[in-house]
């Protein structure tokens, strides 16, 4: 009896040696391996806009699919949730919290797919506007912004009678015109899903006056879209992994497309790094910020590579905020955010 006491107490001081200790060992592989968001810098000229010694840090984490990030003084930063259907806001006193459900399909039959709200922006009345997915428009929310309400206006929902596959990115001129990208990625079947209407992917500039015009419906996967400063040029991105690519389109008087380049052709990186071209803005300088292969591509005006912010994710957008200071990012179920120089 004693011996079996003995051999009971060396078996729990065993068992107890071997419990893992809370701080990591420095020969822990499974530590070691975590990949940190970090800024690779390849032009000098980066040190102008992002700091020697700045880290990208995860301020929310935890979601399905986050997208469309809208900063918004106030208020703090709003970017939706599609696989949910729901928008959430972060801010650094309260963290990320529930602002906004159902976001982008109110109808009630059941389906599956990218339902929510996609791209979150605000006209120049201070209202927010939605790119839904499941509802197939463009909408503006009927509530202050301080007290969401799932309350939608339709701003345009369709061309030639026909309805939009699913508006994904848009942004807005200073003269309130509304330009925006309509792929397929929020049909439950995508490109073969019976409810698409129209043969094409298409770009389009919806006027204050009312006026619809298709710009272009030669590309592929039109996702992310933005304008330069002078807004001569718009920058639109093609999330296609066969012909992966940014371009830039000339803009006559009209604000419609008179030539198209291609910015960056990033295809043969499609199967090195995760993500495609997808959201994209354009500082006040003429720099772009553009998801892509790997994460965050930061060119300037002029088409050079200064450097990218690397996330190891599927990146979606990105978006300015507390007054540029700041960029937001949205990468699969993360929500990241670096300090800029302003």
């Amino acid at each position: 009896m004693k011996q079996l006491q003995i051999l009971m107490i060396v078996v729990m001081i065993g068992s107890y040696s071997c419990h893992p200790s809370k701080k990591p060992k420095e020969n822990d592989l499974s530590e070691q391996n975590i990949f940190r968001p970090f800024v690779e810098r390849i032009d000098p000229d980066l040190d102008k806009i992002i700091s020697a010694s700045a880290t990208v840090r995860t301020i929310a984490e935890g979601f399905d699919w986050v997208e469309g990030p809208l900063w918004v003084n106030g208020l703090g930063l709003l970017f939706s949730d599609i696989p949910q259907n729901k928008i959430y806001v972060w801010n650094e006193s309260d963290g990320a919290k529930l602002y906004l459900t159902p976001s982008g399909y109110t109808g009630s039959a059941q389906r599956g797919g990218e339902t929510g709200s996609n791209a979150l922006l605000l006209d120049n009345d201070g209202n927010l506007v939605l790119c839904q997915h499941g509802d197939r428009r463009l909408a503006k929310m009927d509530a202050p912004l301080s007290d969401p309400q799932p309350r939608f206006t339709t701003i345009v929902g369709e061309y030639m009678a026909k309805k939009f596959n699913s508006p994904n990115d848009a942004c807005f001129n200073r003269a309130g015109d509304l330009y925006f990208t309509d792929p397929a990625y929020g049909l439950e079947k995508r490109m073969e899903d019976p409810a698409k209407e129209l043969s094409f992917q298409g770009v389009y500039k919806f006027s204050k006056s009312g006026q619809l015009d298709l710009l272009t419906k030669d590309l592929s996967r039109p996702n992310g879209i933005a304008l330069s400063p002078d807004e001569k040029t718009l920058y639109i991105a093609n999330s296609d992994p066969e012909n992966a690519f940014w371009t830039a389109c000339d803009l006559d008087e009209d604000g419609m497309i008179k030539t198209r380049r291609i910015f960056y052709d990033a295809t043969n990186l499609v199967e090195k790094e995760k993500g495609l071209p997808d959201g994209l803005k354009v500082d006040v300088d003429g720099n772009i910020f553009a998801t892509g292969p790997g994460g965050i591509w930061i060119f300037n005006a002029q088409g050079k590579i200064l450097g990218k912010i690397k996330t190891d994710q599927a990146t979606s957008n990105c978006a300015f905020g507390k007054d540029g200071k700041s960029l937001f990012i949205t990468a699969d179920n993360f929500v990241m955010m670096v300090d800029l120089i302003r």
